[in-house]
């Protein structure tokens, strides 16, 4: 007798989502408050069993929500047997600690899910030491709400220090391991910005947009490279280098990094400087969107507020609206009204991308110097740095030099006079 295969992967955790919705906060404008918080779960392996949202004016002191709409929050939980209730909002300890005694699951906030979802796809050491910093320095102000049982002087063995209580001990040892995890993450940033000063006769180009904007296959599709794509949040969390060699000879470092999303918690952001280095030594950066999400004004807006958090908004973008294909004539029709200066592309169905190339050529030649150079035929490695770095307009051999006309960027002109003849 064959016995029938069992599977024996966990069943996803029940979970009730809330969003309290303050005066001037992105989620007035939402199209549904419960929708990326709901998404944000998921991408845990959560299963949404149902949701609420309040509007308020400032959150209530003690539970963020108010009471009539906290027993409506119990009700849903014990309705559907949720095991945890995430709010779509910082909380401060206290009143975690209170909705956790009043609602009888564990509850999570927006910063706590991100963490984790991070922690969850991390996979380079460089990745889950920033990940486990940010973690330290979120759990290092919430350390009361967890051990206020141990709020005593105790005598653990090897433990803790003379009168010290659990609580200290525990604040003690995590800021240790914060300075520990400052030092690597420094050491790995230095060798991200050599690896960067290594590049600078290439000019850089970064992605940035919304997790899950379709970055990624942008990249995969420009540069013909095989890169990591997976529709899933934070899909992408260490920084991907390629070459992107353009049909009129040129060629641009392109750079994918972390998606970003509305409110990415400040320590997230710190921890993960090194990986964002790219982006902020880029030349130029091509601001990804999803076309067809509901709420692209909202993402465009919360990419831009990271960018000034980096001090990286006056590097000039390009907006980029990927999954056109999936717009109808009316919807696209106001987008380019709304935004006239993007550019519309499809990198699953490989659409719009010969025009994304020409803008980025258009952007450049505006960038550019013209000039005649002559070079000493022997001198073969100066030759193809120059080809390297420069637009060849047209070349012919004079004598034993090689004479050309060359397009490039005033940087790397400089980089070049010194060493050829040359004549505007």
């Amino acid at each position: 007798m064959v016995r029938e295969p069992v599977d024996t992967a966990p069943l996803p955790t029940p979970v009730v989502v809330g969003s309290l919705i303050l005066p001037g906060s992105e989620l007035e404008r939402a199209k549904d408050p419960l929708a990326e918080i709901s998404d944000l779960c998921e991408a845990v392996g959560a299963n949404v069993v149902g949701g609420v949202y309040q509007k308020r004016a400032t959150p209530q002191a003690r539970t963020a929500f108010g009471k009539g709409k906290v027993e409506e929050i119990a009700n849903l939980c014990q309705e559907h047997n949720a095991e945890l209730f995430v709010v779509d909002l910082d909380l401060k300890p206290s009143q975690g600690k209170n909705l956790e005694e009043i609602l009888g699951v564990r509850v999570l906030d927006r910063s706590e899910l991100i963490l984790d979802i991070f922690a969850t796809r991390a996979r380079t050491r460089q990745a889950k030491l920033q990940v486990e910093l940010a973690q330290l320095e979120y759990l290092k102000t919430r350390l009361l709400r967890m051990w206020t049982h141990l709020e005593r002087t105790g005598g653990g063995i090897g433990t803790r220090g003379p009168g010290e209580t659990q609580l200290e001990t525990d604040r003690r040892l995590i800021s240790k391991r914060i300075s520990d995890l400052k030092r690597k993450l420094k050491e790995i940033e230095g060798r991200s910005q050599r690896q960067a000063s290594s590049r600078e006769d290439i000019l850089s180009f970064s992605l940035v947009g919304y997790t899950n904007a379709g970055k990624s296959t942008i990249m995969r599709q420009l540069t013909r490279t095989d890169v990591y794509v997976a529709d899933q949040i934070f899909a992408t969390l260490d920084t991907k280098v390629r070459r992107w060699e353009m049909e009129n000879g040129r060629a641009v470092t392109l750079a994918d990094t972390v998606g970003f999303v509305r409110d990415l918690p400040h320590h997230l952001v710190a921890s993960f400087h090194a990986t964002l280095e790219e982006t902020l030594q880029a030349d130029f950066l091509l601001h990804v969107c999803d076309a067809a999400d509901p709420d692209l004004g909202i993402h465009i807006r919360a990419v831009r507020h990271v960018l000034e958090t980096l001090e990286a908004q006056e590097i000039p973008s390009l907006l980029v609206f990927n999954k056109s294909d999936c717009l109808n004539e009316e919807e696209r029709l106001l987008l380019e009204k709304e935004w006239p200066e993007a550019i519309f592309v499809s990198a699953v169905a490989k659409h719009g991308l010969s025009l994304l190339e020409k803008r980025v050529t258009e952007i450049l030649d505006q960038w550019s110097v013209e000039v005649t150079i002559f070079v000493s035929a022997g001198d073969g490695r100066l030759i193809a740095e120059v080809r390297q770095a420069a637009t060849i307009l047209n070349e012919d051999w004079v004598g034993d030099e090689w004479k050309a006309s060359i397009q490039l960027l005033p940087r790397h002109w400089n980089l070049l006079k010194g060493r050829v003849r040359s004549f505007s």
